[in-house]
């Protein structure tokens, strides 16, 4: 089963989309650690300046047992602060940064039904092995005529699971707020800011987790 999990900055600073690029690394090496596989399957970069080289947000698809990929991306969703003396503006008086997890569950069984498979040579990062088998996959959901490739992972039955996934995260935005909204579930979140009590809490420019992660401090 494949879960997808969204880290974004929301409409903040680039302290933020620096956030976004630290907790992906961190989500990636806590699923690894856990026996998950993980691929990127969508990212919003910033748009110029220092921005330029970091991400707005990230789509990462977690793969592996159903149950261990259910406990640890529902692990992940909610508010993330990042405690650290602003890296790009020194003399900046803030210290806290948030960031917001998003998870979207994986599809009902019955939908992988509806979709039609192709496989194909994956392209881009990857080098010689990436383009030796057909391991990227293309899903489309025949009623609707929406369809998505995923072809970051080797494993083709990873992307299948992420392709599946993904297709499923983008017919629900569809269906619930027309073609004109496309993508709204996900896009919409960048525009809010997060809030509430973060249940992560990471310190400092190695973006360390503390070992008592629930803070009540609220964004500022």
């Amino acid at each position: 089963m494949a879960m997808l999990i969204q880290i974004s900055a929301n409409t903040g600073p680039a302290e933020c989309c620096l956030g976004v690029v630290k907790m992906l690394a961190h989500v990636d090496a806590a699923a690894r650690h856990a026996g998950l596989s993980t691929a990127v399957v969508d990212e919003v970069a910033g748009e110029g300046g220092t921005l330029k080289s970091l991400l707005q947000s990230v789509l990462l698809s977690v793969d592996g047992d159903d149950a261990a990929v259910r406990r640890f991306a529902e692990a992940q969703a909610g508010t993330v602060l990042w405690v650290c003396a602003c890296p790009f503006r020194p003399r900046h008086p803030r210290k806290n940064w948030f960031l917001d997890v998003a998870v979207f569950a994986p599809p009902a069984g019955e939908f992988e039904r509806e979709v039609v498979f192709d496989t194909m040579r994956a392209s881009g990062p990857g080098g010689q092995h990436v383009n030796k088998t057909e391991t990227a996959v293309r899903a489309t959901h025949v009623a609707s005529g929406l369809s998505v490739k995923v072809g970051e992972s080797r494993s083709q039955r990873a992307n299948k699971a992420a392709a599946l996934a993904l297709l499923y995260a983008k017919l629900q935005e569809q269906l619930e707020g027309g073609v004109a909204r496309d993508r709204a579930e996900r896009r919409a979140r960048h525009a809010v800011r997060p809030g509430g009590e973060a249940i992560q809490r990471f310190v400092g420019p190695r973006f360390i987790e503390e070992a008592y992660a629930r803070s009540s401090v609220a964004p500022s």
